[in-house]
C-alpha cells in the first residue's frame, strides 16, 4: 500500500525513474480499488449503484495523470522515451510490446532520465538505519 501511497504522492511527476516493484505495487491496488468499485456497484442495483458509478468515474480520473505518470517513469526506468507509451495503440502488437517493456528489468547504473532508482534506494536506507 506504500507504493500507491508514493506513487499518488508524486501525482504528476514524469520525470525520474520508477522500479518494476513500484509500478505493480500501483497497478495492484489500482485495479483491487476498481473491482471493489464495480462490485459494489452491480452488487447494489438500488440508487447506490448510481453513486459508485459516479465514485467509480471520479476515481479513474483522478487516478488518470498518477498512472500515467507512473507508467512513463517505468518506461524511463527501461532507458524508453515516455512517448514510447503510444506503441500500445497500435493493434495486437502494441500492448504486447508495452507489456514487455513494463516487465522488463531496469537498465543497470544511470541512464539518460536518472540514476539507478535500485542504489538510490539502498542508499537512502543505509543513510536512514
Amino acid at each position: 500500500m506504500n507504493w500507491y501511497i508514493n506513487v499518488l504522492k508524486n501525482y504528476a511527476t514524469f520525470n525520474g525513474r520508477a522500479r518494476r516493484r513500484e509500478y505493480w505495487m500501483f497497478s495492484l491496488f489500482h485495479t483491487l480499488i476498481l473491482v471493489l468499485t464495480l462490485y459494489i456497484s452491480m452488487t447494489f442495483e438500488t440508487d447506490v449503484s448510481g453513486f459508485t458509478a459516479i465514485l467509480f468515474i471520479l476515481y479513474m480520473l483522478v487516478t488518470l495523470i498518477p498512472h500515467l505518470a507512473v507508467l512513463v517513469r517505468r518506461l524511463h526506468d527501461t532507458n524508453q522515451s515516455g512517448w514510447f507509451y503510444f506503441i500500445s495503440f497500435v493493434p495486437f502488437v502494441g500492448p504486447i510490446v508495452l507489456l514487455i517493456f513494463l516487465c522488463k528489468e531496469g537498465t543497470k547504473g544511470d541512464n539518460h532520465y536518472g540514476l539507478d532508482t535500485k542504489i538510490e534506494q539502498l542508499k537512502n536506507n543505509f543513510i536512514i538505519q
